[in-house]
């Protein structure tokens, strides 16, 4: 019955990934959609879609989420606090949203026979394990089902994130072995486009993720600040590309069943403090009309920038064999391509 009503619920439908996954899915299958989100504010021109409809709660709001899971036949949960800046300074409110509040959506799709395809993150991987031991002989490429998780000591509550998330996926794994739940678990390697994080300020407070934070300084002209020098390295990947994969994964559903798939672009990895050159350059490309202004580049201590108790990743690199192996999917596009079409949303939106 539920297979052939073709009911998926999004689980943060309004948040970035969420909104461009209900984008895709609204224009490209015939599937109803229901969406639970707070706010709407990423989504309005779907709003109004006969094959959509949105429940405005909190995912603790069980008894108002419960008839929606029974009727579906898939639930993405991309529900999360994925902000840096909060790990280490609402510790209990991000184990809490986290862990606590998702796990009963695991366990009520557990109850309703629902497909449940989870957005974990490429953090549960911690550091690597030659960012502790230089002289390891271990392969710095993180894969699904082999490479450890080494996070760091307790006071380092930035590790909070990424323990909650490894927590949830251990669970999800023991209720497919116990209670066979249909899951597919996706890790995120920093997806980035339009719609994506908010300028203090403006639409949002608080320390946004990176590339907002560098969008921040470039519109206005403020410093662009290299957290412990901007050293560390990370793989970006555009929206377009991740939700090919999800897409992918929805369509394969016994292929991807009780699979774990990281989902990045290995080809962009690149440091931060390469990422904040190259956005200046691109800034000036998109934005000739402001090439006297004058781009400031400053290290600051992660101490200063995040507080007490953070610790940051030192290296993120995917391998997507699996991926590319059982869903045929390979990541496209550049991240010159990727850049310009975030920052050229960021422009846009803030009259950059």
């Amino acid at each position: 019955m539920k297979e052939s009503q073709n009911i998926i619920t999004i689980i943060g439908c309004s948040g970035f990934i969420g909104s461009h996954l209900l984008e895709r899915i609204l224009n490209t299958t015939k599937a109803f959609v229901y969406g639970i989100d707070l706010n709407s504010k990423k989504i309005q021109p779907f709003i109004s879609n006969s094959r959509f409809e949105f429940l405005k709660t909190d995912i603790s709001d069980i008894k108002s989420i419960k008839p929606v899971l029974q009727k579906s036949s898939i639930v993405v949960s991309l529900t999360a606090l994925c902000n840096p800046s909060l790990y280490n300074t609402v510790t209990l409110k991000v184990i809490e949203s986290n862990y606590n509040k998702p796990v009963e959506i695991v366990k009520l799709c557990c109850e309703y026979g629902c497909r449940f395809i989870h957005f974990s993150t490429c953090e549960v991987y911690g550091r690597t394990v030659e960012s502790y031991c230089r002289e390891s002989t271990l392969e710095s490429v993180l894969k699904e089902d082999e490479t450890p998780f080494v996070t760091g000591p307790i006071h380092m509550q930035r590790w909070s994130y990424s323990s909650a998330k490894q927590l949830l996926e251990r669970t999800i794994f023991a209720y497919g072995v116990e209670h066979a739940l249909k899951y597919t678990i996706v890790r995120p390697f920093n997806f980035i486009g339009p719609r994506m994080d908010f300028i203090p300020g403006i639409d949002g407070e608080g320390i946004p993720r990176v590339l907002a934070c560098f969008m921040d300084a470039l519109i206005f002209n403020k410093p662009l600040f290299l957290v412990d020098g901007g050293k560390n390295r990370r793989c970006f990947t555009y929206i377009d590309d991740a939700v090919d994969a999800v897409m992918a994964i929805i369509k394969n559903k016994k292929i991807a069943d009780k699979q774990v798939f990281n989902i990045g672009n290995p080809d962009n990895e690149i440091t931060i403090e390469q990422l904040a050159y190259k956005m200046i350059g691109l800034y000036k490309e998109l934005q000739p009309q402001k090439t006297s202004s004058l781009y400031d580049v400053k290290p600051i201590s992660s101490l200063r920038f995040y507080g007490e108790g953070y610790q940051d990743c030192d290296r993120r690199v995917p391998d997507i064999s699996k991926a590319q192996s059982l869903l045929g999917w390979v990541p496209h596009t550049d991240l010159d391509t990727a850049l310009k079409k975030t920052m050229s949303a960021y422009i846009e939106h803030y009259n950059g």
